[in-house]
């Protein structure tokens, strides 16, 4: 009687891993279900990363900053039209002062233009009233041009507040990828740390007021087309 009764503990010993063993692969199972997204059908996956969404035909977006610059800003809107390419640029007040043509050219070409303020200052360190004054001067002038008062902002260095994001009404545009173009001023560096880092639904960092700048946008769209990238601007790309 000992015996069958071993046996009968043995076999609901065996009963109850297989269970343990079961009840593991169901929330391996679940939990991997959650977090990954696994298209259904059509050719083209749709995403959300962080409030941002872009679907899988690989789109980024070239954000400029800093300019217009009167000779280098021409040439890369010269390029970029060849290219059928759009682009966002966040334009200085300062430089848009005798600039106007160029910001003409820039909206009737298909651009979005967005707002960097109207002198180059950390706004999260400076008080509330001149962060607004700063942004406000410059939407004024720039909606004096193309008729359109600029909806993005990007405030230079980054710098930027809960606080502020309180008081101006406008969506605020950081980046993903920065090359430190202004840094190293070297085209060809450039354009290898872009095309090394970019992905899809990224925003990319450069400024128009460099030539290598210009050089290196160029070459890394060519090589990002190859590549199976598209461009589009900001609000095409970001979801409020």
């Amino acid at each position: 009687m000992s015996s069958i009764r071993r046996k009968i503990t043995c076999l609901l010993l065996v009963l109850a891993l297989d269970l343990v063993f079961l009840r593991g692969m169901y929330y391996s199972y679940v939990q991997a279900k959650d977090t990954l997204f696994i298209p259904v059908s059509g050719d083209s996956e749709e995403i959300n990363d962080g409030g941002r969404k872009f679907s899988g035909d690989k789109q980024i977006a070239l954000t400029f900053d800093d300019g217009p610059d009167s000779v280098y800003t021409p040439q890369l809107l010269n390029g970029l039209r060849e290219r059928g390419v759009h682009a966002t640029f966040f334009l200085l007040g300062e430089n848009v002062e005798g600039r106007e043509d160029i910001v003409k050219q820039m909206y009737h070409d298909g651009h979005l233009i967005g707002s960097h303020g109207y002198s180059h200052i950390q706004m999260g360190k400076e008080t509330v009233k001149t962060a607004c004054e700063q942004i406000e001067e410059n939407n004024k002038k720039i909606e004096a041009i193309i008729g359109k008062r600029p909806q993005y902002l990007r405030p230079p260095y980054g710098s930027w507040t809960e606080e502020l994001e309180c008081t101006i009404d406008m969506t605020v545009v950081m980046w993903d990828v920065d090359p430190l173009d202004w840094k190293s001023q070297n085209a060809k560096k450039v354009v290898r740390h872009i095309v090394k880092n970019v992905e899809p639904g990224d925003i990319i960092l450069l400024h128009d007021v460099f030539p290598t700048s210009v050089e290196a946008a160029l070459e890394a769209i060519d090589a990002l087309i190859k590549q199976g990238y598209t461009f589009v601007t900001v609000d095409e790309l970001l979801v409020d």
